[in-house]
């Protein structure tokens, strides 16, 4: 157990109250026969205090118990599971007042309703061991939260961003290189910046920088595989660390070495300050508000407008998910990242992220994802256009995704292109916006006949289309969930029937 001064306050009034509970003792009767007062046996119960030596005698006595076993940290069986949580440091490591959660109040809910939290507690650990979800992925998931609850907009950091542009005197119009983010980092920071040898180091090939933290002069080894484009985003997200000035931070471009949430949220924030310096702000959205304006649908003006701001289609989208709810007013939009290796039928969602609500498509384990979704039918036509030939162009599509069972309709955006690093491996990245009245008023270009309409479903698992020639699998979720609505209705019929016959 993460040993500090709360969690053994916690642990210590858990105990208490778990005795005296256990022995039909309400707070006066336990403060009659300890000789403590009321508000102060509440107060050690709460975790606010921790009494002294005479005093954990006299209720150890009190409760019938011995003072080692009271002042011991290890928790009955039924506590377990918040002993387990405590262990785990994730109401130190993460911190709660992001998400509006008061530490202090969070523990007093533990302590007032001990066994209730513990089995709630002890649920939702089942359900991570079940899943295999390991503390890395509860900070993503917690990271995701955190994005979404702000709208994945952070004007500090846009602040930050355009403060550092008009330090450096800037032209109003220039879009950052990677020389010129090179030169920042050697000059401003005094980086040493080196090509990552392979040779020397091939367990190292998948990680696409490095740096090793010197205080006079960093080095920053960069893979050599990587694009001038990928280069950028790295030194500004190296530049982002240095002048936001985060201290506790990721090494690598592998974030799964992360061992606690300040180093993922910190990624994030650098990521965030690399992405509003290069595609800035002020730039960006007269050049977005005019595109979404075109009444017919151009996807060589979205293509261009990449290439334009020096960056990935993937950081593109991403970037167009800061500002539209802010600046748009579109709010109900998700991202999405799909891997697939040419010719497989197999679809890997590697990254999503939704803002005002959890939309559809997201994550489904062990389900066949709808094969009629634009972001894996855009990779199905990579894998044919790369055939026998070296295709490597950047391939946009859209469509209006209607969904059978709710009707919803999201305007569907995807890009695809090959991964240069992976061999018959390609990538899509997809941005959803939900059709409403707000998204309807912004977008000019969904009435053009090209833009193809399409009816979709979450899952084959969960699908009624029984006709649809993309079926993956059989309906199974969605044959479980009609028996089941059946067998309630059977019983709602015997029960009313009975109850008829009764009242005659």
């Amino acid at each position: 157990m993460a040993i500090n001064s709360d969690n053994v306050k916690l642990v210590f009034g858990l105990k208490v109250k778990e005795l005296r509970l256990d022995q039909t003792l309400s707070l006066n009767d336990l403060s009659q026969k300890s000789g403590l007062s009321v508000s102060y046996i509440n107060e050690i119960e709460k975790g606010k205090k921790y009494p002294k030596s005479d005093k954990i005698i006299a209720l150890a006595a009190a409760l019938g118990t011995d003072y080692e076993s009271l002042v011991s940290l290890k928790l009955s069986k039924r506590l377990e599971p918040i002993s387990e949580l405590l262990s785990s440091n994730i109401l130190t490591e993460l911190p709660l007042d992001l998400f509006g959660i008061d530490q202090s109040s969070l523990l007093e809910m533990l302590s007032d309703a001990p066994t209730k939290v513990s089995a709630f507690i002890g649920t939702l650990i089942e359900i991570s061991r079940n899943y295999n979800v390991s503390a890395e992925k509860f900070y993503f998931s917690a990271l995701r939260t955190y994005q979404e609850m702000h709208d994945n907009y952070f004007e500090e950091i846009e602040n930050a961003a355009e403060q550092f542009l008009a330090d450096r005197k800037l032209p109003q119009y220039d879009i950052l290189n990677e020389e010129f983010l090179e030169n920042i980092l050697k000059q401003n920071y005094g980086y040493e910046i080196e090509q990552l040898d392979k040779r020397l180091h091939p367990e190292l090939n998948a990680v696409r920088s490095l740096t090793i933290p010197h205080t006079d002069s960093p080095r920053l080894l960069v893979n050599s595989t990587l694009s001038s484009v990928q280069k950028s985003f790295i030194y500004g997200r190296e530049i982002g660390y240095r002048y936001l000035n985060l201290k506790n931070r990721l090494y690598t471009t592998a974030v799964l070495e992360a061992d606690s949430f300040e180093h993922l949220l910190n990624n994030f924030k650098a990521s965030y300050f690399a992405s509003a310096i290069i595609v800035r702000r002020s730039l960006l959205l007269p050049r977005l508000q005019e595109f979404l304006a075109l009444k017919t649908w151009q996807p060589n003006r979205l293509l261009k407008m990449i290439d334009d701001f020096n960056t990935t289609p993937e950081s593109f989208c991403y970037r167009i998910s800061n500002v539209m709810p802010k600046h748009f007013g579109v709010n109900q939009l998700f991202f999405l990242r799909f891997n697939n290796f040419a010719g497989q039928n197999q679809f890997d969602l590697t990254k999503e992220m939704h803002i005002a609500r959890k939309h559809i498509p997201h994550t489904v384990k062990d389900e066949y994802y709808c094969r009629r979704w634009l972001s894996l039918t855009i990779l199905q036509d990579l894998a044919e256009r790369n055939l026998g030939r070296n295709f490597n162009e950047t391939i946009c599509k859209a469509q209006i995704s209607k969904y059978v069972d709710s009707g919803e309709e999201y305007l569907m955006i995807s890009l695809a292109k090959s991964v240069s690093s992976s061999p018959n491996q390609n990538v899509s990245v997809s941005m959803g916006i939900y059709l409403n009245e707000d998204s309807r008023k912004v977008i000019g270009f969904l009435a053009d006949p090209a833009i193809r309409s399409r009816l979709v479903n979450e899952t084959c698992e969960r699908c009624a289309l029984f006709d649809c020639k993309e079926r993956m699998a059989a309906p199974t979720v969605l044959q479980r969930r009609q028996k089941y609505e059946d067998l309630k209705k059977s019983i709602a019929t015997l029960m009313s029937q009975k109850a008829h016959s009764v009242s005659l």
